[in-house]
């Protein structure tokens, strides 16, 4: 488990220990930095876990500045986390999933990427989930040959506190304008996760899952 944020890195690998009775490798890691998911890479294989057969790709911040207003600093900043991190991490961990012979990738895109907005955030964070579909589609295309699938999901508006700087008003218009009234679960989108990351889902690969309520449909 990668994260930037150590103390909730730290609850999650204690939740996942409890559970599931399974050892836990937590790094702190700022995911748009080469040489930090360098380093988690190289503390993984050196590590006594099993080899790595799935990457999920979640990490994510929002950005709902409007365009004429968005500074070089800010797109950069949304870039990295939202798209470049999943670089990043694909490239460093892929050798190992050829070298253990089972590869799953789960990339988080968003609904936002699919109609430019109109949830909460605005034009960088469409454009770096936007560049996450094209990202998973090369990598199905690509690694396919290994027997490596890499999908992408487009979940709509989520229950999570990525929205900072709302309001109970803003969150309940965001499930009222959801043809099933409600926002997603975070629990929901972590089942897509894990069966797209199991042996049923091996010959499903490229593809965009959405997941939003309804929210867009095509």
């Amino acid at each position: 488990m990668l994260d930037i944020d150590e103390a909730a890195l730290k609850i999650a690998a204690e939740k996942v220990k409890s559970e599931f009775g399974q050892p836990v490798l937590a790094m702190h890691c700022n995911i748009g930095d080469k040489s930090s998911v360098d380093a988690a890479a190289k503390a993984v294989k050196e590590s006594n876990l099993p080899p790595v057969g799935a990457i999920a790709n979640v990490a994510g911040i929002a950005s709902p500045a409007s365009f004429l207003e968005l500074s070089l600093e800010e797109w950069n900043r949304v870039y990295a986390v939202n798209c470049t991190g999943s670089f990043l991490v694909c490239q460093a961990f892929i050798p190992q999933m050829i070298e253990g012979g089972y590869g799953r990738i789960i990339n988080m895109s968003s609904v936002t990427a699919q109609h430019g907005g109109g949830v909460f955030s605005k034009t960088s964070y469409a454009a770096a989930k936007a560049g996450v579909i094209g990202l998973t589609r090369g990598l199905a295309r690509e690694f396919a040959q290994y027997g490596i699938t890499a999908n992408a999901i487009c979940p709509g508006v989520v229950d999570t506190d990525i929205r900072v700087g709302t309001t109970p008003e803003t969150e309940a218009k965001l499930a009222e304008a959801v043809p099933m009234k409600r926002q997603c679960k975070p629990e929901e989108i972590a089942a897509l996760y894990v069966w797209l990351s199991s042996a049923d889902a091996g010959y499903i690969t490229g593809t965009t899952q959405n997941i939003n309520g309804g929210a867009y449909i095509a």
